[in-house]
């Protein structure tokens, strides 16, 4: 592993907790959770905010939406530790509420700043709220699975948008979808 990214992820969580960003949000949550996995991956998935078993860990996906993203993972040959997972919002929000377009907008420059440190060739998003930085205009239901190639920072990433693994746990009908795209993304990434 690569210990200089993983100290400068740690250095960019001090500077969200130093920076005092978000600070209802960061009053009532237990800690902030800046993501998990290998900081060297090839894939970051990126969702909305940490629910309250992500607030006591301190590691994004770790509920019933974490275990369906595993079993998911599993299922298309990758394990949590290949890939790194983290969330739009780095704290929790209350009553896991949707994260506000400010609290997003808030900590936009840190998620940046942290895929511009991993480098990764693939970013996945899961669900609406993370896909919406990258896609502005788009509609989960109408671009779900399809490969589309975007910037961040100075280089060109390839940007794999999925349906939130909480959305397919909630939506029997969504949960074959999600496992059928997320099935497709090694081979999707294998023809870039």
């Amino acid at each position: 592993m690569n210990a200089s990214k993983q100290i400068q992820i740690d250095a960019l969580a001090q500077e969200i907790i130093d920076m005092n960003v978000c600070p209802d949000l960061k009053g009532q949550a237990i800690q902030l959770v800046i993501g998990d996995g290998n900081p060297n991956a090839d894939i970051v998935f990126i969702g909305e905010a940490p629910g309250k078993n992500e607030d006591i860990q301190g590691k994004p996906f770790v509920g019933a939406a974490g275990k369906f993203l595993n079993v998911m993972l599993e299922a298309a040959g990758m394990e949590r530790s290949d890939v790194y997972i983290t969330n739009i919002v780095k704290y929790r929000p209350p009553e896991n509420r949707d994260p506000t377009p400010d609290e997003k907008a808030a900590f936009l420059p840190y998620l940046l700043r942290q895929i511009e440190i991993i480098d990764p060739k693939v970013v996945i998003t899961l669900g609406r709220h993370s896909m919406e930085y990258f896609l502005p205009d788009a509609k989960i239901g109408e671009v779900h699975g399809q490969p589309v190639h975007i910037t961040t920072g100075a280089k060109e990433t390839l940007l794999i948008p999925l349906f939130h693994p909480a959305a397919a746990l909630y939506n029997g009908g969504l949960r074959q979808t999600l496992i059928d795209d997320f099935l497709r993304v090694p081979e999707i990434i294998t023809r870039q």
